[in-house]
């Protein structure tokens, strides 16, 4: 095999084949995924959860990650999102010509570690290669299949005096791909991408919480906690206040952001939970989560109000208040 990756792998013949027995399969290898069929049979009969996503973060290493345990973690956290639990992923990848094999080994190895963690199967996939200068390296698309566990009743099931949580501190991942980007990050850098799979962590907050308790879960990803907040309040007839005091920082994070002109509400996270739930579980549901590791420093952020009806609010240590739109334009590009 040689060093790099030529358009010869990803012309279904000879090269296809080398690369799936060499590579993919001692990965991945499962039964559905070594019949390697067009599709996948797989085992259920509950009520599923399916979502899909593309990965072309630049660079494809970062502090705390790689495109890989991105593409893994990105899919399972929208499944968990939904109230699932995750069981199958299928796995495609674009690759340019002249990607080193050496590279892609490591991805690979990325993709099999996360995917053992968040206890998930890659049962199906395609790889496809594109002329050198054309694809950047290399592009991940994921799709995922989970068994619903609840159902939550979404924003519409939410109410004024009801609690918002984080699991974590906001911007880890949009801080510390932007600073890997620019070339500012020195090696012992305490800045790192919190790029995590959230089963555990909301499984946790389930689990503590009674049924319809928890009226919604979300991974703030592009556009940080503060966009993600506004699509729960958008056009209905209640607002959300944060204290900001509460927010959970991270010091290497607000250094990074006061360095490139960002705000830690607007970045990305890729292994945080917001929550919106009934106030009265809200403690039971923190310690829930506190408990899993990621959740060290979940917190209850801020309250549903009727205040001022389809804005988020940032309540300041000096006691003003603010408004936080949804982020407009795209601050952080080529982040996930």
């Amino acid at each position: 095999m040689n060093d790099r990756i030529t358009l010869d792998y990803g012309s279904g013949g000879l090269k296809t084949s080398e690369l799936i027995d060499s590579i993919l399969l001692p990965a991945f290898d499962n039964p559905a995924l070594s019949q390697l069929g067009d599709g996948a049979v797989l085992d259920g009969s509950q009520k599923l959860v399916f979502s899909t996503d593309s990965f072309v973060v630049s660079p494809w290493k970062f502090p705390g990650g790689d495109i890989g345990k991105l593409s893994v973690c990105g899919t399972v956290n929208d499944l968990c999102m939904a109230g699932g639990t995750p069981r199958y992923l299928s796995l495609s990848f674009i690759l340019e010509e002249g990607f080193l094999f050496s590279d892609f080994r490591q991805i690979v190895a990325s993709i099999a570690k996360e995917a053992k963690e968040a206890g998930v199967m890659i049962v199906t996939g395609d790889t496809k290669v594109v002329d050198s200068g054309k694809g950047d390296g290399i592009y991940i698309n994921t799709a995922g299949i989970g068994f619903q566990r609840t159902v939550l009743p979404g924003k519409s099931g939410i109410k004024p005096g009801d609690a918002v949580l984080v699991s974590g501190t906001a911007g880890c991942h949009g801080a510390a791909v932007m600073m890997a980007r620019s070339g500012l990050l020195r090696e012992d850098s305490p800045l790192c991408s919190d790029c995590r799979p959230l089963h555990l962590i909301s499984s946790a907050a389930l689990d503590a919480a009674d049924e319809g308790d928890v009226r919604i879960l979300r991974d703030p990803t592009r556009g940080g906690l503060a966009t993600t907040l506004n699509e729960f309040t958008e056009g209905m007839p209640f607002s959300i206040e944060l204290d900001e005091s509460s927010i959970p920082a991270d010091p290497a994070v607000e250094a990074a952001c006061d360095m490139l002109g960002l705000d830690p509400l607007y970045c990305a996270c890729e292994g945080r939970m917001l929550a919106v739930c009934d106030r009265e579980a809200a403690d039971d549901i923190l310690r829930a989560v506190r408990a899993v590791p990621g959740g060290e420093n979940a917190a209850r952020i801020g309250t549903v109000t009727e205040s001022m009806p389809g804005k988020v609010l940032l309540r300041t240590p000096i006691g003003g208040r603010r408004i936080l739109s949804k982020l407009s334009g795209m601050q952080l590009p080529r982040i996930c």
